[in-house]
């Protein structure tokens, strides 16, 4: 199954839409840099400094990198919840969606959330919601998965609840070679000519 939270440091993940290899891609180089800088520091890092890096590496490639990203964590300061889209903009947000079940989504949110919302009373909210995405679009999975963070630690319950609308197939579908006739076959050798070959490596820092 394809992941939706992704590991940046002990005390920050991010959530990912938009094309899964490049959110994947921009968390692990992320969550690498980070580990670094734990490494050479002994702590770590500040959901500010996740977010920085994030934002001058989208900002660099001017939305190239589809990578929609909610960035969540707790640090020294507090707790920090940052909205990024592909082109670099950050927001700071207490609550919010992404993705192409999110219309649904935010709607429960908006009608539900309350800065002083209990733990359990939370995960029912965002079970919801992310459940009212789910329903409302084709493209949102079928499973919810929820990550906990506070200072105590991280509770990342994966899968949270998983859908009840699981179908079984009746038949198999497999089928014989020359099931399909194959009309007319040509195959044309293709003559190919590098001109130029360059290597542009992608700045990472």
């Amino acid at each position: 199954m394809c992941a939706k939270i992704h590991y940046i440091a002990p005390n920050i993940y991010c959530c990912g839409a938009g094309t899964a290899a490049d959110t994947e891609k921009t968390t692990d180089l992320l969550s690498s840099n980070l580990s670094i800088f734990s490494l050479n520091s002994g702590r770590n890092p500040r959901v500010i400094m996740a977010v920085s890096i994030l934002q001058d590496m989208l900002y660099r490639y001017r939305g190239q990198i589809g990578a929609s990203l909610i960035l969540g964590g707790v640090d020294c300061t507090g707790n920090h919840l940052y909205t990024l889209d592909p082109h670099g903009s950050v927001d700071k947000v207490p609550y919010l969606a992404m993705g192409s079940g999110d219309l649904a989504a935010l709607a429960i949110l908006e009608d539900g959330f309350k800065p002083d919302l209990e733990l359990e009373e939370a995960k029912e909210l965002v079970r919801v919601a992310i459940h009212a995405g789910i329903m409302s679009d084709l493209g949102s999975g079928n499973n919810i998965d929820i990550c906990v963070i506070t200072r105590q630690g991280v509770d990342y319950i994966r899968p949270y609840q998983e859908s009840e609308y699981k179908d079984k197939r009746k038949m198999k579908y497999k089928y014989r070679p020359g099931t399909t006739p194959v009309l007319t076959e040509k195959i044309v050798p293709l003559k190919l000519e590098v001109v130029k070959e360059t290597v542009q490596r992608m700045d990472t820092a």
